[in-house]
């Protein structure tokens, strides 16, 4: 029986506060719909459809990394969402459908689901028994009544189903809309099942519902700090780049690419935490392509590894030394560059600068130097 699954990934997800939808930000180093994706692939589902907001194709695309699936564009709800999806997964026997916005999705339950709906079930999905006493409230607060909680479940994704009798109900449903897959095959008279769910598939709504989420998904973690170092001579020119930062001055520095040392420095620092060599092992000077390059593409690549690598850029430090020219006066257009290029806030980024007191090459302004640190947040 073959098997396809659905992520709907097409809301806005203006309640999470994040300032892009929040299937695509960050969670421990991964775009949230990655991580949904990465586990129905890890379950051997052939087939991988992800619904996706009207012209966000490539930014789907961007955050599905190493996987592949079929991108598909939903519609105003979820339900048609879901109806676009399954026009792509015509041929499938059992279909699995997911919300993006539950990250927390492991293989094993998703082979449990399948299991069950090879056994017969016709819909099954994960489910977790509600805990708290359901109090029914006015908009002011007032509560107005109590609910009987006996038997009560808060119904998970992703939801299985046969599919013959999944697009059976679908059609019959016609222009209807409903609140999750299992009352579509419901409303049609079909027999719906609840197994154990996963409290990690908790729905990412409201902005503390990430922090949550980071905290139970993390797992044996651990921190890592690399260092870099880089130096560059001076030479014929009339500015330096420092930082993604054109700085004036009566030399330029002399490299294979554009010389910025303290973003080679702090590539360098990344590539260390990340136990994946340096620069010069991923760009070699003796590759003519990076003649000339511009020291961002460098730091977009550490940055990339360290979200394949599941781990997450915590803080940076940058100690530029030269005696010219004076760094002071670039300090914060350096520090806002360097938090641009690595998402992160200003807060967590660091551009220092010292002299040696006019000793040695770098004291008689034959070069400039820098060091970098970056502390990273990784998987064990």
């Amino acid at each position: 029986m073959s098997t396809a699954a659905i992520i709907v990934a097409a809301g806005r997800g203006a309640r999470a506060g994040a300032d892009i939808p929040k299937q695509y930000r960050l969670l421990l180093g991964r775009p949230v719909l990655a991580w949904s994706v990465a586990a129905f692939a890890e379950a051997g589902v052939e087939t991988i459809v992800v619904v996706h907001p009207p012209g966000a194709a490539e930014q789907a695309r961007a955050a599905l990394g190493d996987h592949n699936a079929i991108l598909v564009e939903g519609g105003a709800t979820r339900t048609d969402s879901v109806r676009a999806g399954l026009g792509a997964v015509q041929d499938a026997d059992v279909i699995l459908i997911h919300d993006a916005a539950r990250p927390g999705l492991k293989a094993t339950l998703v082979r449990d689901l399948i299991a069950r709906v090879r056994q017969g079930a016709v819909a099954v999905a994960p489910g977790l028994p509600v805990p708290d006493t359901l109090l029914r409230a006015d908009e002011s607060g007032r509560v107005t009544g109590e609910l009987d909680r006996a038997g009560a479940m808060r119904a998970q994704t992703p939801q299985a189903f046969a599919a013959a009798a999944l697009h059976a109900a679908y059609a019959a449903a016609a222009d209807a809309i409903f609140t999750d897959d299992l009352a579509v095959v419901r409303a049609q008279g079909g027999e719906t099942r609840l197994i154990a769910g996963d409290p990690r598939l908790m729905k990412i709504t409201y902005p503390e519902d990430a922090a949550m989420l980071e905290r139970m998904l993390s797992g044996e973690r651990i921190v890592c700090v690399g260092n870099g170092v880089d130096a560059h001579r001076f030479g014929p020119g009339d500015h330096v780049t420092l930082c993604g930062v054109q700085i004036p001055h009566d030399r330029g520095l002399v490299g294979h690419s554009d010389a910025d040392a303290g973003w080679h420095a702090l590539v360098d620092a990344l590539l260390g935490a990340l136990g994946q060599g340096d620069i010069g092992a991923h760009f070699p000077p003796s590759d003519p392509q990076w003649k000339g390059a511009d020291s961002e593409r460098f730091l977009h690549h550490a940055v990339n590894l360290a979200t394949t690598a599941g781990a997450r850029i915590v803080h940076v430090d940058i100690t530029l030394i030269c005696e010219r020219p004076k760094i002071g006066p670039h300090r914060d257009a350096m520090r806002a560059r360097t938090a641009e290029v690595l998402g992160l806030s200003l807060d967590r980024v660091s551009v220092k600068a010292t002299t040696t007191e006019r000793m040695g090459f770098l004291g008689r302004e034959e070069g400039l130097a820098a060091q970098a640190t970056a502390t990273l947040d990784r998987p064990a």
